[in-house]
């Protein structure tokens, strides 16, 4: 394990930053992140980081290995191996002995055809009754006490005691979001299905998968699968489709495809070319708030407004490349990390624009002749003024990683955990608030040693 202190933003020697469009000062000043350390124990791609409690994660990828780490200092806790190929999937699950949540498991799935839980270093359970590789995993409502994930064209449901439900489809799926009414929202192509999980009755013991809707308002394959709130939940496509769906009634509420053209209420840079390719539009990831949906558009980063219904702002260049993941930080910041290696936090600023003059309407008006009608301006007028656009300005570049990263962790009171195709784990230490953790260790030392009152 290695620490390293970040000089005014500076990255290691041989880790060179690919000069994205917008860039920041050596100083950054508002990033709290000055210190990382590195952890080495994975051999092969790290894709998975799953937090399970206010100090621990587990980490996966590649070798098929799981491994739980400290946050706070670094420590490798537990090694979990079993996995005879690459981990596909991990999520954290209650104990399925007790119906208090107080014993997390962890449960991983793999190109091996088998899924197996695992908790204090000791395999649970294994269930490899399987015919494909598991790609997605999502957890169930806890009060059925099992699993939902898919494996290429089926999609199953686990429940206590591992007694396994299916159902198949003609087309993979690539996502799956739990609704309410015990029922989950797949994404299967371009369809959106809705499926409800029906309890055994009695004298049986299997659980029914039964299809209740299918919804084609896509045009392209589906990405991207979240909840919003309680009300709603996003999906996201290949071509840049975003919709809001209903989370009761399955209707669209909102639709947005013009991410790549620029808004008039946004200030965006002439310099900056539109999207060509159909891989920039592709929305690869989702994160929410109570007010906006935050949305990962090729190498892009947007945020579309649930009231107004609008995306409010944008940075169409964010990463060199495809941007994979993204989340949201305190003090309405979010974080991306992208294929180039980079990890970067923005800060979502609200933009009060001046009203401009009213626009005359018809031929000779636009160059010129005739009069504007003063009473039919007025009201577009008053809609310039009332309209505020955000901006999403870059306030630190976290340089460490050589590969892609594939996705990160936020811990409130320990940082960032970044996990990359280079093999590495990277744990970015609030280097103000490290500093005065070593500072009052030091000055309690001394104070048990006596050695402060003496010197004094």
């Amino acid at each position: 394990m290695l620490r390293w202190l970040i000089g005014g933003g500076r990255e290691p020697q041989g880790l060179a930053e690919k000069s994205p469009l917008q860039t920041i000062g050596e100083e950054q000043s508002q990033n709290p992140y000055t210190e990382l350390l590195v952890l080495k124990a994975h051999h092969d791609i790290v894709r998975f980081l799953v937090q399970l409690d206010d100090y621990r994660f587990a980490s996966a990828g590649d070798d098929g290995i799981v491994i739980v780490w400290n946050a706070q200092t670094g420590e490798k806790l537990l090694e979990l191996s079993g996995h005879t190929q690459k981990i596909t999937a991990i999520i954290t699950f209650p104990s399925l002995e007790s119906c208090e949540e107080k014993n997390q498991l962890i449960l991983t799935a793999s190109a091996d055809r088998t899924v197996w839980d695992c908790d204090t270093g000791r395999q649970v359970r294994r269930v490899s009754c399987f015919q494909s590789t598991v790609k997605v995993k999502s957890p169930a409502n806890r009060s059925f006490c099992g699993v939902w994930f898919c494996l290429r064209k089926k999609m199953y449901f686990l429940c206590n005691p591992w007694r396994k439900s299916d159902l198949t489809f003609v087309s993979w799926i690539s996502a799956l979001v739990e609704i309410p009414n015990n029922c989950v929202a797949a994404a299967v192509g371009k369809e959106l299905i809705i499926f409800r999980l029906v309890a055994p009755s009695k004298g049986s013991l299997e659980w029914d998968i039964i299809e209740v809707k299918r919804l084609l308002d896509h045009q392209d394959n589906i990405l991207s699968l979240v909840n919003v709130n309680d009300v709603s939940f996003v999906t996201g496509s290949h071509v840049g489709e975003l919709i809001i769906w209903d989370v009761l009634d399955w209707t669209v509420q909102a639709y947005e495809r013009n991410f790549w053209d620029p808004s008039p209420q946004l200030d965006v840079q002439q310099e900056i070319k539109l999207c060509q390719k159909p891989n920039d539009v592709s929305i690869h990831h989702f994160t929410c708030d109570e007010e906006n949906v935050f949305a990962a558009v090729g190498r892009g980063l947007y945020v579309y407004n649930l009231q107004m219904k609008r995306v409010i702002a944008c940075q169409k260049t964010a990463h060199d490349s495809n941007v994979l993941h993204i989340a949201r930080l305190p003090n309405r910041q979010l974080t991306s990390c992208s294929e180039d290696g980079s990890v970067r936090i923005w800060e979502l600023r609200e933009k009060q624009h001046l009203a401009a003059e009213p626009v005359p309407t018809g031929f000779f008006n636009m160059w010129g002749f005739g009069r504007v009608n003063k009473q039919a301006s007025q009201p577009v007028k008053k809609q310039q003024e009332n309209t505020t656009s955000c901006s999403l300005e870059l306030i630190g570049d976290l340089i460490g990683h050589s590969s892609s990263v594939e996705m990160f962790l936020y811990f409130q009171d320990h940082g960032l955990v970044t996990c990359s195709a280079d093999h590495l784990i990277i744990l970015w230490k609030n280097g103000e608030r490290e500093s005065g953790l070593r500072s009052l260790k030091l000055f309690q030392k001394l104070e048990e040693n006596g050695d402060l009152y003496r010197a004094a």
